[in-house]
Parts: structure tokens; sequence; C-alpha cells
């Protein structure tokens, strides 16, 4: 793992108002622990860039007025609108202790499964873990040249003898999917199928239905017709009878 050097001086007053005058000078308040003491020190912000910025996790050595610490950064402020670091703070690392840190995930080959439609989701970029500093990696390179349309890898398909990786076995940690947009239209056309489906059916039924209707219309006609023919004759018979009369 990449090794960034970091000078430092010793803070001779602590508290919120040296704090701020460090800042104001272009400083970044910082601390180190986890050795046999704890030291307090600033150093110039500008040498923070390549610890921040740069990819992957890196190991820092601290210079501070010539005593040497071998440390992660394992906290950093910043100002919720203008970035400026507002402190940042360090673990003094020992080779017979275990530490944990977030180690980014870098992806190697290319996936099957896009050639085929897919779409690569990278579902967790960083990893927790816990190692001795020795064997601390600086990426974890995941192998996709086998990921087919539709498969994942997942952390319990990454092994490794130096490392134990404390996220939850079952989480996806890379997939290739298939896109939203074909899955859309994939859903429309069914929907589509299934109206036209639908419609045919209903159109069925009104045209059976009208036909009933024209049926029963008929035959109401059709009485009507006869029962107007048979008021007719006896409308004539009344007459006959009066002029017998």
């Amino acid at each position: 793992m990449k090794t960034i050097e970091i000078i430092g001086y010793k803070r001779a007053n602590l508290g919120k108002n040296e704090s701020k005058k460090l800042r104001e000078e272009g400083n970044v308040p910082s601390v180190v622990y986890g050795g046999k003491e704890q030291i307090h020190f600033h150093s110039p912000m500008i040498l923070f860039r390549d610890l921040v910025y740069t990819p992957g996790a890196n190991f820092v050595k601290l210079n501070i007025e010539g005593e040497i610490k071998n440390a992660i950064l394992q906290d950093i402020q910043f100002h919720p609108v203008s970035e400026i670091i507002l402190h940042a703070d360090f673990l003094e690392l020992s080779e017979n202790k275990k530490i944990k840190m977030e180690i980014p995930v870098k992806f190697l080959g290319d996936a099957p499964g896009v050639l085929q439609g897919g779409k690569i989701l990278t579902r967790i970029r960083k990893l927790s873990i816990l190692a001795y500093p020795k064997n601390m990696p600086e990426f974890i390179e995941i192998d996709i040249s086998h990921l087919e349309l539709g498969k994942s890898v997942k952390v319990e398909d990454i092994l490794s003898e130096q490392y134990e990786i404390l996220n939850s076995p079952l989480v996806s940690v890379v997939s290739v999917n298939i896109p939203r947009v074909t899955i859309e239209e994939e859903i429309e056309e069914e929907e589509e199928e299934e109206t036209e489906g639908e419609e045919g059916s209903e159109g069925e039924e009104g045209t059976e239905g009208t036909k009933e209707a024209s049926k029963s219309g008929k035959e109401v006609a059709k009485g009507e017709t006869e029962g107007d023919k048979t008021k007719s004759k006896d409308s004539k018979g009344d007459k006959k009878e009066e002029s017998k009369d």
C-alpha cells in the first residue's frame, strides 16, 4: 500500500480559539493516538491533498518535529460549505495489531453480460476490511470477466487469506442488470397485449348484445303489428253491428 508523508508541528496550546487561528493560517489541527501517547499537532493543509483525493487507501507517515509515526487516517472533518478541512484524526499502527479500514473495490476484466445488453451496477464502492497492516490491500480487486446478464458478485464470493471482510456476506457488491428502459418496454408490450385481448372480448360481447337487442326489437315490432291488425278487425265488426241496428 502507498504511504503518504505529512509533516507536523506539536501544538503548544489547545482550544477552539487556537484551532480557529491555525485554520486561518492554512493549517489543519490534528491528533494521533493508539500508541504510547496522544500527540496534538498541526500540518499545512496542502499536504492533505494527496491523502484526501488520491484513489485507494493509503498509509500515512507522520513526521512530527522529527518523530516518526506510522498511521492511518481514522477520521477527517470538513466545513459543510467551504469544504475546508477542520480536523484530522490519525491512528498509530502496530505490526502485531489488526486494524479496520474502508478499502475501495476495483473491477478487473469485461463482463459478458454487458455485451448482452446489460448494465453494470456497483452497489458497494468500499468494503470494511480487518487485517494486519502488512496485509492491508490498497484496493479489493474483483474479477467480473465471468459476470453474465442478471448475475452478481456478493461479499461471500470474495475470498482471501490476508484479510477479513466485515460486510454482510449476502450483500451484492456488483451486478449486471437489465436496463430499466428495456424492462419498461417489455411491461408496456405485455399491457398492450392484455388491453387488446380485453377489447376484442368486449367487442364480441357487444356484437352479441346488439344481435339480441335487434332480435327482441323485431319480435316486439311484430307483436305490435299483429295487435294493430286485431284491433282493426274489431273496429270493423263494431261498425257492422251499428249498421244493422
